[in-house]
Formats: C-alpha cells, structure tokens, sequence
C-alpha cells in the first residue's frame, strides 16, 4: 500500500455544503479545511454518513472528495467513503478515489439487501478494495444504520484473507466488548477507529487511539482533551470534557441528531454548509435561534 501509516488521534466526519437551492457547494471546502488544519484533527472522512452520501450522486461524491484533496493541500489525511448499496458504483468510487490521491478508502455494509454471513460481507467488499489496491481499506461498521451486526472481529479475520488492503474498521458502535477483541486480533494487528463521539473516554480505554466523528468538526479541543488526559491516565480531566461532549450530543439530539443539528452548529461557528437534503427537513430561522441558546446555555462558545 502506498505510503500506509496507522491513524492516530481525531479524524472529522466533514458535512456536505449545499447552497439554497441543494445543490453541493463546493467553495466553502476551501475555509472548511483551512479551519480543519487549524485545528489538532489528523484527518478528513468525506461522504459518509455525516456527509449524507446516499442523498448524494456518484458524480457529486467525486467532485466533493477532489476538492477536498485540493483544499486539504497535504495538510491532513483524506479518507474517501465509498460505501453504496451498488457494488458497482462503489468500486467506480474506489477506482476513483486511488486515481485523485485519496489517503485511504472505506465502505459501509449495503442495507437494503443485506449480507447475512461474514463470507458473503466480505465478498461484498472484495472487488471494491480490488478497485483500489494501493489505498488502505477500513470497514465502516454501523450496524444502527444497516441493520448488518455482524462479528467484526471474524470478518477482519476472513477478510484480510481476500482483501490484502483491509487495515482495519471505522468502530461505530456501542459493543466495547467486539471492539475490544478487534484492538486485540493478532497483537493490535488491525486499525480499530472509535466511531462514538459521546464514550471516545470508553473506546481509549479498551485500546483505541483513533477516532472518527462529527461532533470533532465544533469542538475539536474538546475531544483533543480527552486523547491527551487519557495518554497520562489523568481521569478526571478525561470525564470532565467526555461531559462537554456529551452535552454537546444531547442538545444534537434535541435537533434531529449529528447530521441535521451538526450542520446547523457548523453554521453558527461560521462554516456555513446550508441545509440537508430531504427527506431531512432544513432549519428555520426560529429554530437557528433555539439552537444558539441551547447551546449558550451549556457554554458551548466557551470550549
């Protein structure tokens, strides 16, 4: 694999800027990721979740992971999520990915027809890894979202089998136990990315030293913290911002969660990445306000 080095502290789940009318704005990338470089965070993970891929086009998903290898300008790592229910637009997405200069890729499991069997995941995302066989590969593990709750741990066993390029798995999900026998596989053998922002305190512990989130985007010193603290096993200040963060994801919550509130608190701290795409319904000028003020009242402006 070309130039492959193991991540380490936070990489940003980004949000897709849309304008007014839906469409992808791709100018506001360019201060987008002068704040990222900003910032402590290592990374970029473009088109996931967070970045509402499956309302997006395949043809959009390129033009948005190209301007963000420009921006970035070698600054911080770009991790191209090339996840679809189509196996074919995903391998067109990774073959793209590795011709622009991607820094890694990494797929979500289909959900609509699902894999019931490690084997069939794993052939599932075979060629697609093929298609780009000099990047590193990460299986985005969400089960909440797919409905694919499959044993981790087996497939990167099996998988790494038939995808020599598989280096580990973006961890989004509360089961400390799987991502604790994951870090563990032959001697810290894979990547084990922690995907939940609200316990990253819980996943540093079990091992992790990587994590890929949303809420990174807003409050990256927040989550710098808790690496930090937990590195000289200093506890309290480890809990005391895991609480920042947690408030944080409560008053999300209260928003429509990490993609829908996310954006509009991107918004506020002047990266302005419009509205999500429906069936996400857009924020309200009223509901803007709300949001500052739920947000004023925990001293968010002051992390």
């Amino acid at each position: 694999m070309n130039n492959y080095e193991k991540l380490e502290g936070m990489v940003a789940a980004t949000f897709t800027p849309l304008d007014e009318n839906g469409d992808v704005n791709l100018s506001v990338i360019d201060k987008y990721a002068d704040w990222i470089a900003s910032t402590p965070i290592k990374g970029v993970f473009v088109c996931g979740t967070t970045g509402e891929f499956s309302s997006l086009t395949i043809d959009e998903r390129k033009l948005i992971l190209e301007k963000w290898l420009v921006s970035a300008r070698k600054r911080f790592k770009v991790i191209a999520h090339v996840g679809s229910n189509c196996q074919r637009s995903a391998m067109e997405l990774a073959r793209h990915a590795a011709q622009v200069g991607a820094d890694a890729i990494a797929s979500i499991a289909p959900s609509f027809f699902k894999p019931g069997t490690v084997d069939e995941l794993v052939d599932f995302f075979a060629p697609i890894c093929h298609s780009a066989a000099g990047l590193p590969f990460y299986y985005y593990n969400m089960p909440s979202i797919t409905g694919v709750n499959l044993p981790v741990d087996k497939f990167l066993v099996e998988g790494k089998k038939k995808i020599p390029n598989l280096v580990g798995t973006k961890f989004t999900h509360n089961n400390l136990m799987e991502m604790g026998v994951c870090i563990e596989l032959e001697q810290h053998r894979f990547e084990v990315l922690h995907g939940y922002d609200e316990i990253l305190i819980s996943g540093l512990a079990m091992g992790a030293v990587a994590g890929v989130g949303s809420t990174y985007n807003y409050i990256p010193n927040v989550y710098q913290a808790i690496f930090d603290s937990m590195k000289m096993n200093d506890l309290e200040t480890a809990r005391h911002n895991q609480i920042k963060s947690i408030r944080t994801v409560e008053v999300i919550i209260k928003y429509g969660g990490g993609v829908r509130g996310g954006k509009a608190i991107m918004k506020l701290i002047g990266i302005d990445c419009g509205s999500c795409r429906l069936p996400i319904k857009p924020f309200s000028v009223d509901e803007y306000e709300k949001l500052r003020g739920d947000l004023d009242a925990i001293k968010f402006f002051e992390f």
